[in-house]
């Protein structure tokens, strides 16, 4: 399984925001390369990276420092970037492969332009992912603020259809809240896309972890952190070694916390 440290960029500045609220932001950086230098530093190997400017429609500056910032966590060596946010046409989507990205994430043009979702992935295959935020079966677009006319499940299996074999499931009711995860709510959504996700959303211990490793690899193909670690919940390398499963169940369950942030 792989960890994917999170870095959400707003005016390019780390930050986080509490289920997805543009108004409940959190700015822990203003470094952004130097956050993922430190992630890369601990031994991770991917970083998700969002655009939260593109997604929230900021004006041009802000835009222009998130995609300086991007292009910057690109360079970091050793580390592979898995970016998102505001992706609304193909020219988007390829400016930030030619940045460096390893993968780019759809959300919104999944509902709103299926022409331009089935292309993506028809032209770019495994380096477009599927990402798809849901407050219960409701799913949520354009930065989370408004509602589709599709259920979750329509949805999974659309995305499935189109070619899709890598997605980002976000839990909007527990994103970025430190509440713990659902686990059983990811394995009803990998059974519906047919392929291992990788979970995002309300991550908050080590306990958290240990519970989306026993889902085992058919399941999830990673999970993404943020507030946990930028809080100190969480250290990356115990983090690490959790995902990865080179601790014992018992062992994380009674591991102290450290240093980080998720």
């Amino acid at each position: 399984m792989i960890l994917f440290p999170a870095i959400d960029l707003l005016d390019g500045r780390v930050v986080r925001l509490a289920r997805g609220r543009r108004d409940a932001v959190t700015v822990y950086d203003d470094r952004p390369a130097e956050r993922a230098r430190s992630f890369a530093a601990s031994g991770a190997s991917w970083v998700h990276v969002v655009d939260l400017s593109a997604a929230f429609g900021e004006g041009e500056a802000e835009r222009m420092r998130d995609l300086r910032a991007i292009e910057a966590i690109c360079d970091v060596p050793g580390l592979k970037v898995d970016a998102g946010g505001g992706v609304r046409e193909l020219a988007d989507l390829e400016r930030l492969l030619s940045l460096g990205c390893s993968r780019v994430a759809l959300g919104t043009p999944l509902v709103k332009a299926p022409g331009f979702a089935r292309e993506a992935v028809a032209r770019h295959g495994g380096a477009v992912v599927a990402d798809i935020a849901a407050a219960g079966d409701a799913v949520r677009v354009d930065g989370w603020r408004e509602g589709a006319s599709v259920s979750l499940e329509e949805l999974l299996g659309r995305a499935t259809g189109w070619g899709y074999r890598h997605l980002v499931f976000t839990d909007v009711d527990l994103d970025g809240t430190g509440s713990g995860i659902d686990a059983g709510r990811y394995r009803a959504v990998a059974s519906a896309f047919g392929h291992p996700v990788v979970a995002s959303g309300g991550v908050a211990s080590a306990a958290d972890l240990a519970a989306l490793r026993a889902l085992g690899d058919g399941i999830l193909e990673g999970v993404i952190v943020g507030r946990a670690l930028y809080e100190g919940a969480l250290a990356i390398a115990e983090a690490l070694a959790i995902v990865e499963g080179r601790v014992a169940d018992g062992f994380v369950a009674d591991a102290p916390s450290g240093e980080g942030r998720a």
